[in-house]
């Protein structure tokens, strides 16, 4: 269960981070590419913020992890700038891609008859109508 003060911390965390992300990827000229936070987790301790991503397109989304793993002390520092009058300290941040959305895509295409979720549907037994 997540406290108050976590989850406002988490929010403040999201805001200040999707401008950075959103700015690093203005700043380099990059475009059709959209990033959002989708959800900041903080640990109760407060040490530790997982970030949790959505990046579209989706195939792109490994090699942007990558990039913005390799990049995590420039973004913890960019972090610091902003929110060193509301946070003594600054988590350490872990990003991981939030699939949430494909995920529930699938479901609904599953919901609709669009695909069979079953990969392999002929191992299931048939069942007699009596």
């Amino acid at each position: 269960m997540e406290t108050n003060r976590q989850k406002k911390i988490g929010a403040l965390l999201q805001n200040d981070l999707v401008d950075i992300l959103q700015g690093e990827i203005r700043k380099n000229g990059i475009n059709n590419l959209i990033i959002s936070i989708s959800k900041v987790n903080v640990t109760t301790d407060l040490s530790i913020a997982k970030v949790h991503l959505s990046v579209f397109p989706t195939d792109k989304a490994p090699e942007i992890l990558a990039a913005i793993k390799t990049n995590t002390p420039l973004i913890k520092h960019d972090l610091a700038q902003r929110v060193k009058n509301q946070l003594r300290k600054v988590p350490n941040l872990t990003f991981y891609i939030d699939d949430s959305l494909d995920y529930i895509e699938g479901i609904d295409n599953a919901l609709k008859g669009n695909e069979n979720p079953i990969e392999n549907p002929d191992l299931l037994d048939k069942r007699k109508k009596s």
